[in-house]
């Protein structure tokens, strides 16, 4: 239940009021003054929003306003006004305050507007963590996110398989996140606290590719003014990681699979052995098989890595996924970007859903970043009106419940604030919710 404050010196209107948050699922702390309302904020956890009648017995609204912006300034204030104060809202609006309400005024009208300001607070607050853990890392992990069942079984697939020394083949579309799952596997492994290392094979120049591998010693070409390891050497006890694998030149591949056989390496120029004790992923976007049947990948090597192979779905496959992964891309630009993010309106989410994402999460993640820098969706296909493999019922059904996951999560579990949302009856959302199995308590915010 949201915590709000509520700051008013008439008790009539504190009663009243109180049962109108009450109803909308809002925890409201009431107080007569302002100075009793500063005391609880030394002793408690600040609410989410402050709302205020401008006039009062000693302290004013606006003193509270330029109290909590000096010293709790994420907080959102709300002032009441009455008709002679127009102009003193307008400086309060100027100095920070979230919104003003002019009297008379609905109760209506008072909870859209603390429900639109809680909203805001929890983003801001949510962003604020992040930037907590981007100063750690410039990443938030390796994090694959998602709850349709393929990506609940590739997780426990990594899960089962990422602290064991096998070598592993990942298989999948451009930007379906190969190098996250990569990176979670190490992470996941007893090697997590040694190096991880990524190459991208079609990125390296074929005379360069040995010496980026396995490293040179001083002399052994023109250029090689010292002495260097390579990558293979750099991840010593940790994780090498392969991608595009496809690319690499079939030279190049038969010393790779010599060397992934007997684990040892000799730097170019050099005749003795470095022992390597390593684990390897590898990655591509092609059948590999396919690719040895024509000649262009070695069959040997192949079979060398494909000990275990993961597929890694398109986003086509997943569609039920993209609210939360927009939203966790959202936070994460608004943080990288030091810019506050409006949630997205449920009303957008239709486009993003109606979207094939050739370039799969990775299009999904850029598409977040254009929102928080413009304020809106931009680039997007016109949807597409090709049949597709699931009848329109399916589709509708899948959209109608990714509209509800995605309200609730936003809503923390709450009834009211979903109803709200996606402005329908409080018995035709659990009607709903009753449909798809969905239970309000599973998006609580623990």
């Amino acid at each position: 239940m949201s915590h709000v404050f509520f700051i008013d010196d008439e008790t009539d209107i504190r009663i009243a009021l109180q049962q109108s948050f009450e109803l909308a699922d809002i925890n409201a702390q009431c107080f007569s003054s302002v100075e009793d309302a500063l005391l609880a904020l030394q002793d408690q956890p600040p609410p989410l929003a402050i709302i205020s009648d401008i006039r009062l017995p000693g302290l004013s609204g606006m003193d509270l306003l330029r109290t909590i912006t000096h010293q709790h300034h994420a907080i959102p204030v709300i002032l009441i006004t009455g008709h002679g104060d127009i102009s003193m809202a307008v400086q309060a609006i100027q100095e920070g305050a979230y919104d003003f309400i002019e009297k008379p005024f609905s109760a209506d009208r008072l909870i859209e507007t603390t429900l639109r300001a809680i909203e805001k607070q929890q983003l801001t607050l949510e962003n604020e963590r992040l930037k907590q853990s981007l100063k750690v890392s410039q990443t938030l992990g390796p994090r694959i996110i998602g709850d349709t069942n393929i990506i609940q079984e590739l997780r426990h697939t990594i899960t089962a398989v990422a602290d064991t020394s096998a070598d592993i083949l990942l298989f999948g579309e451009t930007g379906t996140g190969k190098e996250l799952v990569a990176r979670s596997l190490h992470e996941q492994s007893a090697r997590r606290d040694a190096n991880f290392v990524a190459v991208n094979c079609g990125a390296v120049p074929e005379n360069l590719i040995e010496s980026e591998l396995y490293g040179h010693e001083k002399g052994a070409f023109t250029g090689a003014d010292s002495a260097r390891i390579g990558k293979f050497e750099h991840a010593q006890g940790g994780t090498l990681f392969l991608d595009e694998i496809e690319s690499m030149p079939i030279q190049a591949q038969i010393r790779l699979l010599r060397v992934l056989q007997e684990r040892v390496i000799e730097r170019v120029g050099s005749n003795n052995l470095v022992p390597l004790d390593i684990r390897v992923i590898a990655a591509t976007k092609v059948d590999l098989k396919k690719a040895a049947a024509q000649g262009t990948f070695r069959e040997d090597l192949y079979y060398r890595l494909n000990v275990v192979t993961l597929q890694l779905p398109p986003l086509r496959q997943r569609k039920e996924d993209i609210p939360a992964l927009f939203h966790h891309f959202l936070l994460v630009a608004a943080a990288r970007y030091g810019k506050a993010s409006n949630a997205l309106p449920a009303t957008d989410l239709q486009a993003l859903m109606s979207q094939d994402w050739p370039g799969n999460v990775r299009e999904l993640r850029n598409c977040a970043e254009r929102f928080v820098l413009l304020g809106k969706l931009s680039n997007l296909a016109e949807p597409n009106q090709e049949p597709t493999d699931s009848p329109l019922t399916t589709q509708v059904a899948d959209f109608e419940k990714a509209l509800i996951e995605q309200a609730l999560a936003s809503c923390d579990g709450k009834i009211n604030d979903t109803m709200n949302v996606l402005q329908t009856a409080r018995k035709t959302l659990y009607d709903k919710m009753q449909k798809y199995g969905l239970d309000k308590n599973d998006y609580k915010n623990e």
